[in-house]
């Protein structure tokens, strides 16, 4: 899943991988396994409202905002660009042979994370359908994070560096002029409503299988992937500039923050007038979640790469380096019921409040403790 999801993340000069970047991976993929149902369970068991705002931060925005849990998936993106930053130069500078490999790497990395998508979508037990394709829903997440790295790999590979900044500036302005100003099929123009989108046409129109829950306009849908590839290429320029500057931690922490502010401040101006959404991936969006992602990102390398902070930070890094298997298995395995299969007899013993602690937390325990294992063999799967 992108090189944020290869266990690869090295420097070019010294080879080291960047711990902080695994744990903060780790971090993200914390709160899909389970770690976001904590807040409302400790809200019921203390009562406190700092609880209650947490758990109201774990659930995405209703349309219109932005949330914590909001955070999550373009953190992914961003990761993925990062990594990308760090270790991708163009294809030019290799051997033909080499050059080939990579991009037929490229192809199929992104193919597998298509299907991956498609697999994910139909997990639970329904199957992906057979004898009614149009029912298959093949926007997924997964597909989302392999469109928006193998769009950026491809212009790290192949154009310059001020080419690859024009193409992110192009992308988001255009596509806020294309949803304010053009209208197709009686969408569009400005309306940014989930019925009145430009995207409803291009998801009604042009994206094969069905939508999500069958809505006009699907989260993971075909425009918003545009601007997605910019939180990609944000990460590989935040990257880039890492590897370059090193040695000056001082330096690089104080301007990783101030560019992280800068963004978040530009992102909520413009969303006065282009709303920061998620489904839409509005370009406002775009730049409050890059922003937030380079704030943490910065962080982390502070805490774990810098200061030397790096026993808790295995915790997250046993998630991070396995992020695929996951994210795969929150869709194809049951962990609530497995959960209750070893914990049960806590779970109905417990106080009310405390029984979701247990449950939700031997949710955790389960997936880290196999995640472990893993990582203790060196056995990290790649796409």
């Amino acid at each position: 899943m992108s090189q944020a999801l290869d266990s690869s993340v090295e420097q070019p000069k010294k080879k080291k991988r960047l711990l902080s970047i695994d744990a903060l991976r780790g971090f993200d993929m914390f709160w899909i396994l389970g770690g976001e149902k904590f807040f409302a369970a400790f809200f019921i068991i203390t009562g406190w409202s700092i609880f209650h705002v947490g758990a109201e931060q774990m659930k995405h925005s209703t349309w219109h905002g932005f949330t914590a849990y909001d955070l999550i998936f373009p953190l992914f993106i961003f990761l993925s660009g990062v990594s990308l930053g760090i270790a991708a130069k163009p294809l030019s500078s290799y051997p033909a042979d080499k050059a080939k490999s990579i991009l037929q790497h490229g192809y199929k990395r992104l193919g597998l994370l298509l299907f991956f998508g498609v697999l994910y979508n139909h997990g639970w037990g329904t199957g992906i359908p057979v004898s009614s394709p149009e029912d298959i829903r093949y926007a997924s997440v997964l597909g989302r994070i392999g469109i928006s790295w193998f769009v950026a790999a491809m212009l790290v590979w192949y154009v310059s560096e001020r080419t690859q900044w024009i193409v992110a500036i192009a992308i988001l302005v255009i596509y806020w002029l294309m949803l304010q100003f053009v209208t197709i099929g009686g969408v569009g123009g400005g309306d940014f409503t989930a019925e009145g989108a430009l995207n409803v046409w291009f998801d009604q129109a042009l994206l094969p299988g069905a939508t999500y829950r069958n809505l006009p306009l699907d989260p993971e849908g075909l425009l918003s992937n545009v601007t997605s590839v910019v939180n990609a290429l944000i990460g590989v320029f935040v990257g880039r500039y890492m590897i370059k500057h090193m040695d000056d931690a001082k330096h690089l922490l104080t301007r990783l923050s101030l560019i992280g502010v800068i963004l978040i401040v530009i992102g909520y101006l413009w969303g006065m007038f282009f709303p920061i959404n998620k489904t839409l991936w509005t370009s406002s969006f775009v730049l409050v979640t890059t922003g937030y992602s380079l704030l943490l990102l910065t962080l982390f390398y502070a805490l774990i790469d810098v200061y030397g902070s790096t026993n808790w930070a295995k915790i997250f890094a046993v998630i991070g380096t396995n992020s695929i298997i996951v994210y795969l298995g929150s869709s194809l395995i049951d962990w609530k019921y497995t959960s209750k299969s070893f914990f049960g007899g806590l779970i109905e013993v417990a106080p009310t409040g405390w029984q979701d602690v247990i449950l939700f937390g031997g949710m955790l325990l389960l997936q880290w403790i196999i995640l472990y294992w893993l990582y203790c063999r060196k056995i990290f799967i790649k796409v």
